[in-house]
Parts: C-alpha cells; structure tokens; sequence
C-alpha cells in the first residue's frame, strides 16, 4: 500500500500532465475553475518551496490549514504534505498557519510563525486587503519555485491518510482513469476530495454548495464516472 503522499501526486499525474485533474466548482458564485495535472503540480512545488525557503520548516514539523475545500486548499495540502509537514487536526502551535480570511478570527488559537491569508478568489488575484498579522498567500507564494523534489521518505501520517483513501476509493469503485463527482459540501474531509481519487489515479470535480438540479447535467458534461454526494 503507497504510504508517500507526494509520490502518489506524483504518480497520479504522470501519465498526462496535460490532462485535467481537479475541475472546482461552487454553485453559490457561479465559479468553474480547472486545473490540469501539471498546473496543480506548479501550484505545489511553489507552496513547498514557500514553506520550506521562506518559513523555514522541516520534515515533521506542523502546519495548520483552516480552509474549506478548494482547489487552493488542494495545493496548500499537497504542499505542506511534499515538504513533509504534518497538517495539524487541532488548535496548537505550527510553523505556518493557512487560513481563509472570513475565518481568521478561528486562528487565535492557533501558535504560528508566518500566517498567510487566503480570500481564495477564483482567479487567485492578490488580496485588496490582508488581515492584520497575516501575509497574503497567493501573493507570498508566486515568488517561490515551480519545481520541487519531495524527501523520499514518507510524511508523518502519510500511510493512515492513505489507507483511508484507499479504502474509500474500493468502496467507490475507483480505478485508473475515472473521473469522480464529489459534493464537497457533504464531504468537506480531504480524504475524500482530494485523497482518494489521486489514490486511484482518477480525476475529481468538486462541487461545492452544489444545485442539486444541475448535478444530472454536470455529470454528463464533466464526463464523470463516479458520484459522492
């Protein structure tokens, strides 16, 4: 069973980078993003490269991401996940926190080194306004390199997340090429959103507040294989 998140990103994408990987909607503002494999890729390395040149962080060192599902978050995990950070699941102190701006109030809790700031907009333009204490991410992270090579080792926590992917991804059926319908505002958990299709070298379009009339027709439009609503 893979036990290394950044490898089976990796793995996930290589057969066509070109190819889309994760296509993000969210039906309460109308917003259609795609990414290709290699654009997520992009996205990724410059966020390790940000936590480990700018931040400083090491392999087992704690970042916190208090973010909704979105394909920012996706590289904001993948990227604390190649540098080999552990995403913390409660409040505590980290080396970097990640937050949307509507909830930095929640970050008080949070102990952190740098605080970056995400109005994930849907063309990532920089913030207009940064919260006090924060810097804003997507304006820290573009200085950063487009390349990254992860430590082989696997990541603190890696094989547990994975094997849960896993597990979801048989329950679903999920194989090399498929392409799955996740409901995002049902299933906020990464694990299912993001996690398990890349386990199974499928592609994901994550709706978020999702029209339930649209769904039918999306489905047939995306192409997709799978659905987890």
């Amino acid at each position: 069973m893979a036990d290394n998140i950044a490898r089976v990103f990796a793995d996930a994408i290589a057969p066509d980078p070109t190819r889309p990987l994760l296509t993000w909607y969210d039906d309460a503002t109308g917003e259609r993003t795609e990414l290709s494999g290699a654009t997520l890729a992009n996205w990724v390395a410059k966020t390790a490269n940000l936590l480990t040149d700018e931040v400083g962080a090491a392999p087992g060192d704690a970042a916190g991401v208090l973010l909704p599902p979105h394909w920012q978050t996706a590289a904001v995990l993948l990227g604390c996940w190649s540098a080999k950070l552990t995403v913390a699941g409660t409040p505590g102190p980290v080396e970097a926190l990640f937050v949307a701006a509507d909830r930095v109030d929640e970050s008080a809790g949070w102990p952190a080194g740098e605080r970056y700031a995400l109005a994930l907009d849907p063309f990532a333009l920089p913030m207009r306004q940064v919260p006090a204490g924060c810097t804003d991410f997507v304006t820290a992270v573009r200085g950063h390199g487009d390349h990254f090579t992860p430590d082989p080792a696997a990541g603190d926590g890696d094989a547990a997340l994975l094997a849960r992917a896993a597990a979801r991804a048989t329950e679903l059926g999920l194989t090399q090429g498929d392409r799955l319908l996740v409901d995002v505002s049902a299933h906020p958990d990464p694990v299912d959103w993001l996690l398990t299709p890349l386990t199974a070298g499928a592609s994901v379009v994550a709706c978020a507040h999702p029209d339930p009339t649209r769904l039918a027709s999306r489905a047939e439009t995306e192409k997709t294989t799978h659905t987890l609503a």
